[in-house]
């Protein structure tokens, strides 16, 4: 049986993925987390100076399962492990590997959800909830972020100092000033007070149920807390 999938992709580095997968996994106790990193080599070649995962780049995806494979004290794996991942699979590809790397790390998952951390797997897969981080500031965002945007259900802002209500005025800001249009009408725009109401929608999918909450309720322009109606609609939604 196919496990939920959720998924968490980034404006670009450094916005807060990491750290929303490990507090989503100390919530979702027995799930599994993935992490799919690329190597290019159209920048880095095989050049360790020039790429961190370039000389374990093989003809074939790499996929080190298990805590024995990839747990290491500070990096993102090791994190997860930290955080209650039942198991972790490090997907290591090159471009055109990724849709045969994300299958294969997918095939290995035995738990009923599985987190997955990354952008370009969005183009070969069907998440059930996708979550796009990004700095309240707003900063670079990445062509493999752009691509998937389409698809995301939750843009997640991290915070930091900042409130919810000043994190989401920043990133307007910021979204004004864009050359090209993201479509906030259809993209739920949450912090981390919001994570209630992700977590809801995570159990929703993992049972099959259909809630009657369209992402738009929590669009930029609401400063409306709906945690408590949304928590209504679930109650119905499994009466």
């Amino acid at each position: 049986m196919r496990p939920t999938i959720v998924a968490v992709s980034g404006f670009s580095s450094n916005v807060g993925k990491t750290t929303l997968v490990c507090e989503l996994l100390r919530q979702l106790p027995g799930w599994e987390a993935i992490k799919l990193t690329r190597g290019h080599y159209r920048s880095c070649g095989r050049d360790p100076a020039g790429c961190c995962v370039s000389d374990l780049l093989r003809d074939e995806p790499v996929i080190r399962s298990g805590r024995e494979a990839n747990y290491q004290a500070g990096k993102d794996t090791g994190g997860f492990w930290d955080s209650g991942a039942s198991n972790v699979h490090w997907v290591i590809v090159k471009d055109d590997q990724v849709a045969q790397g994300i299958t294969q790390a997918l095939a290995r998952v035995e738990a009923d959800g599985v987190i997955v951390e990354g952008n370009s797997f969005l183009e070969y897969v069907d998440a059930d909830l996708t979550i796009m981080c990004a700095r309240s500031e707003g900063g670079t965002i990445k062509s493999s972020a752009r691509s998937v945007l389409s698809k995301v259900d939750f843009l997640y802002l991290s915070t930091l100092k900042a409130t919810a209500a000043n994190a989401k005025r920043q990133f307007e800001l910021f979204r004004a000033g864009l050359n090209f249009q993201i479509d906030l009408d259809q993209l739920a725009t949450i912090t981390h007070d919001d994570l209630p109401t992700v977590l809801s929608r995570i159990h929703g999918a993992k049972e099959g149920i259909a809630l009657n909450l369209p992402p738009s309720s929590l669009r930029l322009s609401d400063s409306t807390k709906v945690g408590e109606s949304f928590h209504a609609r679930l109650g119905r939604a499994t009466a």
